[in-house]
């Protein structure tokens, strides 16, 4: 699955290439907003009459797409990398498609390795209970609550959520990468 993930990165990779040069961060209200130019982007690229592009740039995921992967300053990822730094290996990759194949398996990788930091930590099973577990005698019933303890203990976290920080993310951000501008991109 990890492969076919890659290939999907490679092509949105490839079919937003140097989007960033297009977006326009507008800072006029309380919270800055961030604009896509889509005649500039399919202009330059050469893709004005290009219905399906047209319609992707149109549509509500590549909106939110936009507004998720917009701010200058934020966590990087691989997309961020391929779409700033491998623009030229992967129209080199185009004709090659051994290369493109062992690309695509170098991608593969790295979604795995980012999914799986420590792969030496092994999971435990838990394992079925036994046949005719069920019908023992010697389970014993499951204890009374102590309403009063429960209250206490909700009082004590609401006090110490309210005293503390929101809960982040531990993301290191990042300005993100620009890549190339859209003028060096000419699709067919």
């Amino acid at each position: 699955d990890k492969e076919v993930r890659a290939i999907f990165l490679r092509l949105f990779a490839q079919l937003f290439q140097g989007y960033r040069s297009c977006l326009q961060l507008i800072r006029i209200h309380a919270e800055p907003v961030i604009h896509f130019h889509k005649a500039a982007f399919l202009g330059q690229r050469g893709l004005i009459e290009n219905d399906f592009l047209t319609k992707v740039l149109n549509g509500m995921a590549f909106a939110g797409f936009v507004s998720e992967r917009g701010p200058p300053f934020r966590a990087c990822d691989l997309f961020d990398e391929l779409v700033a730094f491998e623009v030229e290996r992967i129209k080199a990759e185009e004709g090659n498609p051994p290369k493109m194949i062992k690309h695509v398996r170098e991608l593969a990788e790295q979604l795995f390795k980012n999914e799986n930091p420590n792969p030496h930590i092994a999971f435990q099973k838990v394992p079925r209970p036994t046949e005719g577990s069920h019908l023992r005698v010697h389970i014993l019933p499951f204890p009374w609550i102590n309403e009063c303890r429960v209250q206490e203990l909700l009082q004590e976290g609401l006090a110490r959520s309210q005293g503390a920080p929101p809960a982040t993310r531990g993301d290191k951000k990042c300005v993100v990468p620009a890549g190339p501008p859209v003028g060096m991109f000419t699709c067919s």
